[in-house]
């Protein structure tokens, strides 16, 4: 065989995988894909459009499609990811930039596919990747909220992602990898414990927990590690996730050392939920975003519903890992200067509102003494909470919160002083040192 029929077998053996692996990705990206059907022509009823109202605060879609000081739903807002930044698009019903021109059909492939109108692929920043699991029924009744808004004309603003993130095929790569449509399985048929006696059978109460948590909430694009492509993992992974491009992280909702559920009061924890402050917990940064645009405005019910999925994440044996230090004493005498510093930081700044033992004032002042935050294996929201404060969120079960004011001390201090409230009160979270603040502001 000549040289240059082996070459011609070569480039045609290759030729033949490419085109194989291109076909592959194709099916892939168009499975379960049914035709678009005409829609039936009917209106709204007013049930369906307070329904689409309460599941748009359940996926707190105005957090992402309001622009800064803009017209809610209106679109505009820039999200920032490692890749580039996208911008979110008019979900009010103008004919020509929003959703007035799209049927139920072609909603509802945007939410169960991640397919534009057009038929192009969305990028996930938009999280189809969850809200594939919204029922067809949900899907109608929240379109027929937005289209109940009143109409903005605002076009969409191009995406500034980088090649080769802006194209088409390594979208359809991205989803053969990472995606497929579907919807929450059936899983009734075990149980677990609680860690303070209950049991909870994964039932109708716990199906909504999930449904909400996966679906509307999608909590894990938040409190998952992302990989090395930007799909989220799954929620009972360690470590929780990185928010891209923030000084925050998002602890796992499943590990008892981070901000697992598990043998915490349900009560409290639909308390901090519902009004951003518990007993011993208050939201800040990002979260307090989340407690004040959605899960504020759910039905208790529906909050209670996902804790209890949320308590199932982690394994029964871990309810009593999954308790705070209880034991607010005093700390014993710093034996290096950094601790010294530290100490005598926090009798300057602290002691007024979180109390000399780190106690707190149940819900105003969350205590230290037993926080979780403060002994997190990442440091990060501790250090963002010193230096630059914050608010838990303004609701109507907590309508003037107090706040935490910023700290304007050098990296040296925020160091001796985060280092010190670790090691204080029976923590015993590692030191931080004057690289993780910088790191972090």
């Amino acid at each position: 065989m000549s040289r240059s029929h082996r070459w011609r077998l070569g480039v045609g053996a290759l030729v033949g995988v490419l085109a194989a692996l291109a076909a592959t990705v194709l099916w892939l990206n168009l499975r379960g894909e049914e035709p678009l059907l005409p829609d039936v022509p009917a209106k709204a009823t007013a049930d369906q459009i307070a329904k689409g109202a309460y599941l748009a605060r359940a996926g707190n879609c105005a957090a992402c499609h309001t622009d800064r000081g803009g017209v809610p739903y209106a679109g505009g807002r820039a999200i920032e990811t490692p890749f580039g930044n996208v911008y979110a698009g008019n979900l009010t019903p103008d004919m020509e930039t929003g959703l007035g021109a799209w049927s139920q059909a072609e909603f509802w492939r945007a939410l169960h596919h991640g397919r534009s109108r057009d038929g192009r692929l969305l990028t996930p920043a938009f999280p189809y990747a969850n809200f594939t699991l919204v029922t067809r029924a949900d899907a109608d009744n929240l379109r027929a909220y937005l289209r109940s808004l009143a109409p903005v004309q605002q076009a969409q603003t191009k995406a500034t992602l980088r090649w080769p993130f802006n194209t088409q095929a390594a979208l359809a790569v991205w989803r053969a990898l990472y995606f497929r449509a579907g919807s929450l399985p059936p899983d009734a048929d075990r149980s677990t414990g609680t860690g303070t006696g209950n049991a909870i059978a994964k039932n109708a109460e716990w199906q909504r927990g999930a449904y909400l948590v996966n679906g509307l909430g999608h909590c894990n694009t938040c409190h998952a590690p992302r990989n090395w492509a930007g799909a989220s993992g799954a929620l009972d992974e360690a470590g929780g996730g990185t928010l891209p491009l923030q000084g925050w992280i998002a602890p796992s909702l499943a590990h008892a050392d981070e901000a697992g559920v598990l043998g915490q009061p349900i009560d409290e924890v639909v308390r901090l939920l519902k009004t951003g402050v518990s007993d011993h917990h208050a939201v800040m940064g990002p979260m307090s975003d989340v407690v004040a645009g959605s899960t504020q405005h759910l039905l208790p019910a529906d909050l209670r519903a996902m804790v209890v999925y949320l308590a199932t994440l982690a394994p029964p044996t871990a309810a009593d890992q999954s308790r705070p230090p209880t034991g607010a004493q005093a700390t014993s005498a710093p034996s290096t200067p950094r601790l010294l510093r530290g100490q005598q930081l926090y009798a300057d700044h602290c002691t007024t509102c979180h109390g000399a033992q780190g106690q707190g004032a149940p819900g105003i002042y969350p205590a230290l003494a037993t926080s979780r935050t403060v002994a997190l294996a990442n440091p990060r929201n501790l250090v963002q909470a010193i230096t630059h404060g914050g608010f838990p969120p303004a609701t109507a079960g907590n309508p003037q919160p107090y706040g935490m004011p910023a700290f304007d001390l050098p990296h040296a201090d925020v160091a001796a002083l985060a280092t010190w409230l670790r090691a204080s009160w029976g923590l015993r979270a590692a030191p931080v040192s004057d690289l993780d603040v910088l790191l972090t502001r």
